[in-house]
């Protein structure tokens, strides 16, 4: 979840924030962060989700403009014989 940041880490961060925020405050800027993150992560995913919608739509256009070419093709074919 936090990548290389090891127990050791962990306790060193959490104490410099005991320190500059203070015992009160620290449950208050947790929240902070959390509700931060969870806002940061559901918005990529949203635009992830529109970024893989949009390239689905242009897969399906050129999948529908090679088989309207197909048909053209297949058209002018049978009025030439």
């Amino acid at each position: 979840m936090f990548g290389s940041i090891g127990l050791p880490e962990m306790i060193l961060i959490l104490a410099l924030a005991l320190l500059v925020f203070g015992p009160k405050k620290l449950p208050e800027v947790g929240r902070s962060i959390g509700k931060a993150l969870r806002e940061f992560r559901r918005t990529s995913d949203e635009i992830k989700d529109k970024i893989e919608e949009e390239i689905q739509a242009d897969e399906l256009k050129d999948i529908k403009e090679e088989i309207e070419k197909d048909i053209r093709g297949n058209e002018e074919g049978k009025k030439v014989s």
